[in-house]
């Protein structure tokens, strides 16, 4: 099951996101609270809207509801946010493939947790991303992977909770062979492809991808 789901960000257009909504037909449209909004800006009916609502009026709940949206209320005071309770419900039926948009921009403290959201061990096995603009995010775990786009693409690596190690990388201009990333310093920041493909290893830690079209 492909999932795309609509946070309640800011959603910026742009390539990343429209390739993502290349395959919006076979994919459920999945949106937390006002992310339903999000998912109208571009032309899609929300088919589930999960969080407590409060980014919604009551009018546009119903109306919503009665376009054939499943309405999951849940309330306010709660410990997880409507993104997580979103990702939550996904993992439960079953999703192997995720894309959220509209999880950036506006408030810092939200687009820092959403961004963090990506380590939540239940989504370790799913394949899951963040895409905004020309931008496409996703968190590495330990293992070999792969990196399409374009020649002269911007590549970002920024580890997340703490150091991640043996990272080789080949098609990036700026490679690692078999080194560290510490928690701090930039030093992954603005590498590029010089292909329209690359690939990392990564033996220890979590890494943050970072993939901008052209040159950021």
């Amino acid at each position: 099951m492909r999932i795309l789901l609509f946070a309640n960000g800011v959603a910026n257009d742009g390539t990343m996101v429209r390739r993502a909504l290349e395959g919006a037909g076979s994919a459920h449209i999945l949106c937390a609270d006002g992310g339903a909004l999000n998912a109208l800006k571009f032309g899609l009916a929300p088919q589930t809207i999960i969080g407590d609502l409060d980014s919604l009026n009551a009018t546009q709940v119903e109306e919503f509801r009665a376009a054939g949206a499943k309405i999951l209320r849940f309330p306010t005071e709660k410990d997880e946010t409507d993104l997580e309770l979103a990702l939550r419900w996904s993992v439960d039926k079953g999703a192997n493939a995720i894309v959220i948009a509209g999880a950036l921009g506006g408030r810092f403290d939200q687009t820092l947790a959403n961004v963090h959201l990506l380590a939540l061990a239940d989504l370790q096995d799913i394949e899951i991303e963040l895409v905004d603009g020309e931008q496409r995010i996703r968190l590495l775990r330990p293992g070999t992977h792969r990196i399409d786009g374009r020649r002269g693409d911007t590549v970002s690596l920024i580890p997340l909770g703490g150091k991640a190690g043996g990272i080789s990388t080949s098609g990036l201009q700026y490679p690692l062979r078999d080194e560290s990333l510490a928690l701090g310093p930039a030093r992954g920041i603005s590498n590029a492809m010089l292909c329209d493909s690359a690939s990392l290893d990564l033996r220890s830690g979590l890494l943050l991808v970072i993939h901008t079209c052209g040159r950021a």
